[in-house]
């Protein structure tokens, strides 16, 4: 057993798992203290507004993963220029999206609210979240960017302790603004909109130390490189916009079926969902530098063991973290359930207890598609995003639902990260056959 490739995997893998828990806790942290503050009509806006924040994390993620990979490629062989050319356009495509977000923010908040199926009070809760989310849409997308190349320009330690700073100001300014303040929902979405430049404030420590392998500079957009930026980091907007997605597919279900104590049930679930997730995503897009590395230098020895050691890790943390659910889902609940609603109660515990059976399934099928698109398998990559973001997920919710109402919603999720954990496990097979092919050709 080679201790170099373990101690890299334990180095980037921890470090950037307990920064995206950090950013996770954004939203978790908010859901605590909007539940705490304005009740279960709170905590149903936020549930509703989620998917916009998720879409403008995702879109910085794929900017960030997509061209961070793309700059370890780069960096193997040594290319600076070419370095700094990648990192200009990422930050050019950063700028269009967050053009595009800031346009919705003054337009059209109050038109997603309803479309996603904010009503009542509840409405009004859910555009003020929005628009200030929107608004601070640059510096999410602009951060995701920078925490992307500075972890793969060797300061993985920088990246995790800038997202856990951002994290950590983020769940105080809640406090803060919600209750000494009397800032209500605006508060807390005020107080996750600063989180980030907080947290690009200590990045810059990356740049004033010089420590930096890349830099902007002016040069003519290329749609070559926007292109090749977006098809790497498509499995990380897939992963953030399928939860977004998900989340607006059963709000609408469990609106016909439980109304708004049910979505708020579902508010508990989605966002406890997000931080499990950002463990396996934190982990996945951890090691990517290094897979990315020992790729590009041929070393497929070193690439495979990176993999085993993930997906080893994976099972071992879903069979801890399920069991923490399963055995605590009555506190964990009571936690997010401030007017002590019976209803909310019950839902919510046997939700929780059936929605994360889909932890192994998930933690496989994100490590595998972030896996394949580190290696420049991206078309694989592409479709194992696909499939469990939208194309098993939303019809297999419809069709559970019909069947068993709403412990059919529950159960989407495991159903459908399993029958894609298939998917995952041929085109992994296939992916090691062209690789024992390229090593018996050299």
């Amino acid at each position: 057993m080679n201790t170099n490739r373990i101690k890299n995997f334990i180095k980037y893998s921890s470090l950037n798992t307990l920064g995206m828990i950090g950013i996770s806790f954004y939203i978790l942290a908010d859901t605590y203290f909007v539940s705490a503050g304005m009740g279960t009509d709170g905590l149903a806006a936020l549930n509703i507004a989620i998917p916009v924040y998720s879409f403008i994390h995702g879109s910085g993620l794929m900017i960030g993963m997509g061209a961070a990979t793309r700059y370890s490629l780069q960096k193997s062989a040594s290319n600076r220029e070419d370095s700094n050319r990648t990192f200009t356009c990422a930050v050019y495509l950063g700028a269009l999206f967050a053009c595009i977000f800031v346009i919705c923010s003054f337009f059209f908040a109050g038109n997603i609210a309803q479309v996603l199926g904010a009503q009542g009070a509840v409405n009004e809760m859910t555009e003020i979240y929005m628009k200030v989310i929107l608004l601070f849409s640059p510096a999410f997308i602009l951060n995701n960017i920078l925490l992307c190349f500075v972890r793969n320009d060797g300061s993985p330690h920088l990246s995790m302790t800038a997202m856990i700073a951002g994290s950590l100001s983020n769940i105080v300014l809640d406090w803060v603004f919600i209750f000494p303040c009397k800032m209500g929902i605006f508060g807390a979405a005020f107080a996750t909109g600063i989180a980030p430049v907080i947290s690009m404030a200590i990045l810059s420590v990356h740049f004033i130390k010089k420590r930096n392998g890349f830099s902007f500079f002016l040069c003519k957009p290329s749609g070559h490189i926007f292109g090749s930026i977006i098809s790497c980091g498509i499995p990380s907007l897939v992963t953030e916009l399928s939860s977004g997605i998900v989340i607006i597919i059963f709000n609408i279900i469990i609106l016909k079926l439980s109304g708004n104590v049910g979505v708020a049930a579902y508010g508990v679930i989605a966002n406890i969902s997000l931080v499990i997730m950002a463990v396996f995503t934190g982990m996945a897009q951890g090691i990517q530098p290094i897979v990315s590395l020992s790729y590009g230098m041929k070393k497929y020895d070193e690439t495979n063991a990176y993999l085993r050691y993930a997906v080893i890790t994976v099972l071992v943390l879903s069979a801890i973290i399920y069991a923490v659910v399963y055995f605590m889902a009555t506190p964990i609940t009571s936690v997010f359930n401030g007017e002590n609603d019976v209803m909310l109660q019950s839902i919510a515990e046997k939700g929780l207890k059936l929605y994360f059976i889909a932890c192994p399934f998930a933690g496989f099928n994100i490590v595998i598609s972030i896996f394949l698109s580190s290696t420049h398998h991206r078309v694989p990559a592409q479709i194992i995003s696909l499939m469990r973001g939208f194309l098993i997920i939303i019809p297999m919710a419809f069709l559970l639902s019909h069947f068993l109402g709403i412990n059919g919603i529950w159960i989407t999720f495991p159903a459908t990260e399993a029958l894609v954990c298939l998917f995952a496990v041929i085109f992994t097979a296939l992916m090691f056959r062209q690789i024992n092919k390229k090593q018996a050709l050299d």
